[in-house]
């Protein structure tokens, strides 16, 4: 259902007139506090309720927003006068154009130059800042000594053991070549004696030869006592 559009007037009952105005009231603070955020924009509201009681907003300071009008009410820009913009404007370049002369100024009488228009105290002010700077500049430049002394240390150290450990890798070859040489050394002994002792059986014949001779002596023996045995009984039958 579309609201019941009210008919602005006054409204009579006291009560009700209150509780319209409160309500009212916070709308209207909300709305100006949505424009200055929005549009950034200085705003400011001064209101006094039935009763003389003052409520106010201001997105800034208020008397500063007052003072703003006042001028602008007093003196209205001409025509061919800039725009209160502009003048800002004009005032921050101004105020920004003077504080890079000062910078400049200070870093020349920094470097030694410029110092004829400088009194006593503003001389001893500049010989205190450079002190300081100086013992801070002193103090980093240490600082990074010391990294850099440390970082050379660990990777010193690092290379030491490096160093060892290709040392005992060295070793351990060195070591597992010898025992190779010895193992080849002493299978070529080998080799050669074995070989030495083929030739020895080959020019000394055949090492059975002569065994087989006394068992064949032996066995004409015994034949020829059997026969003996069997004539002598032959004989006595």
């Amino acid at each position: 259902m579309a609201r019941e559009k009210i008919q602005i007037r006054k409204i009579h009952n006291a009560t009700a007139r209150q509780v319209t105005f409160s309500k009212r009231r916070r709308g209207l603070f909300k709305k100006a506090e949505e424009l200055a955020i929005l549009c950034d924009a200085e705003v400011g509201l001064i209101v006094f309720s039935a009763t003389g009681k003052l409520f106010e907003f201001s997105s800034s300071s208020l008397s500063e927003i007052i003072e703003k009008h006042k001028m602008h009410s007093k003196d209205p820009p001409k025509p061919n006068q800039p725009s209160l913009d502009l003048q800002l404007e004009n005032g921050n370049h101004a105020m920004l154009s003077k504080q890079v002369q000062e910078a400049t100024r200070q870093l020349r009488n920094m470097r030694g130059e410029d110092l004829q228009g400088l009194n006593i105290e503003e001389l001893q002010k500049l010989e205190k800042t450079l002190e300081t700077g100086l013992s801070h500049v002193l103090s980093k430049k240490g600082q990074q000594i010391m990294d850099q002394i440390n970082h050379l240390r660990k990777k010193g150290m690092q290379l030491l053991a490096e160093n060892k450990r290709l040392r005992q890798q060295m070793a351990e070859i060195s070591k597992m070549g010898k025992q190779v040489v010895a193992d080849s050394d002493r299978v070529n002994y080998e080799e050669g004696q074995s070989s030495e002792s083929v030739t020895n059986l080959t020019h000394a014949g055949p090492p059975h030869e002569s065994h087989d001779n006394d068992y064949s002596s032996d066995t004409s023996l015994r034949l020829g006592k059997k026969i003996l045995v069997s004539s002598l009984v032959l004989g006595r039958c």
